[in-house]
């Protein structure tokens, strides 16, 4: 099984009236009754009754993943228009107002809510959180510790949150800028162990600041329920094969790391510094930026990291037969991300127009067709 680095990928997908494309305020009761009616446990509510998480379960393989991503998402189409709803998956929804969201009653809810205030009510946005399986505790803090430098990577691949309250904000990726608002999130600290990690977390819950490390939320954390490392850092992506494609060159970088631990090894404050800057010039550039290189002393574009990545892993990703969704990879790079597409449709449609809020229907009719396909 520690050989197999299984992966489980978890979206988060906005649930929108389905002729105007606007966020539910309240989420039907009896949409939600048939879609675990058909779903089971692979589909649950989120703090805000707009969104649902769907989860596929654990896969050796990258296309078997694909096929039951597409399934969930099409039969969670066909069940949401039922009730002339729909869904697409976007790190932010572009003309959703925080203000009239309402919260699901639950207890958990209702703690974090008292807790995080006017934070959880701002917290409307969506990841894609991948699983990849690592039984070994100590394994799971050091390749967390080893990894951060490659996580703005994964945050630019996945842009898919330009808009904000109708207004285009100015980054690719502004989904991350507004989630760290929430306390425990950006990177995790540089824990040299499992015990070391653990004894953060017990700090914690001895204190009642969390209930547990459920309530931790970094771009990556170990799994309080499962065996395994899970990525948290990228937006929901519009296109199934991007979430896919990220999933492959997580599983194969995780593997990369586990059989080479030399990689990374003296990470240092500096390096997570670094990557922390580079997390942000991510959110901010997408794929047409640059990360701090500290060893070149640097700025290296985000396609040539990219491409590097994928050099070193490319027989990781061998072995676990993802080479072909490391390719699409490359097809983001050339074709652009879901953030870029939003922004060329609105651009486009403002241009055809002459009206804004038509070209923000534009954007959201986009996301929802390309959400299914």
């Amino acid at each position: 099984m520690a050989e197999d680095y299984r992966i489980g990928i978890e979206e988060e997908y906005f649930i929108v009236d389905g002729e105007t494309k606007s966020a539910l305020k309240r989420m039907p009761p009896a949409f939600l009754e048939k879609a675990r009616e058909v779903l089971g446990p692979r589909v649950m509510g989120e703090l805000p009754q707009s969104q649902l998480e769907v989860m596929s379960t654990p896969h050796g393989e990258a296309a078997a993943a694909r096929a039951e991503l597409h399934g969930l998402r099409r039969t969670l189409g066909e069940v949401a228009g039922e009730f002339d709803l729909a869904f697409f998956a976007s790190g932010t929804h572009p003309t959703a107002s925080w203000q009239s969201g309402k919260r699901a009653p639950t207890q958990r809810n209702d703690g974090l809510m008292h807790d995080l205030q006017m934070l959880g009510e701002r917290n409307m946005l969506c990841g894609l959180h991948v699983h990849v399986e690592l039984p070994d505790a100590d394994l799971r803090i050091d390749v967390m510790r080893r990894i951060l430098p490659y996580l703005p990577m994964f945050v630019a691949l996945s842009t898919s949150s330009p808009f904000w309250e109708s207004r285009r904000t100015g980054l690719m990726g502004y989904r991350l800028a507004a989630y760290d608002e929430l306390p425990r999130t950006g990177l995790p600290e540089l824990f040299e162990s499992a015990r070391d990690y653990q004894a953060y977390v017990d700090a914690l819950v001895a204190a009642r600041a969390i209930r547990d490390s459920s309530y931790i939320w970094w771009t990556i954390r170990p799994s309080r329920k499962n065996p395994t490392l899970e990525l948290r850092a990228p937006d929901s992506c519009t296109r199934v094969e991007d979430s896919v494609a990220i999933a492959a060159l997580y599983r194969a970088l995780v593997r990369h790391l586990v059989r080479h631990p030399e990689v990374n090894a003296g990470i240092d404050a500096v390096d997570r510094a670094i990557a922390s800057e580079n997390k942000w010039r991510a959110q901010r550039y997408g794929i047409h930026g640059s990360i701090v290189d500290r060893h070149a002393r640097e700025a290296v574009p985000v396609a040539q990291a990219v491409e590097s990545l994928i050099d070193m892993v490319s027989e990781d990703a061998r072995e676990l037969g993802g080479t072909a969704e490391l390719e699409h990879l490359r097809t983001i790079l050339g074709g652009g991300t879901s953030a870029d597409i939003q922004i060329a449709v609105y651009q486009e449609a403002e241009h055809r127009t002459g009206n804004r809020n038509e070209a923000l229907r534009a954007v959201k009719t986009w996301l929802t067709h390309a959400s299914v396909q």
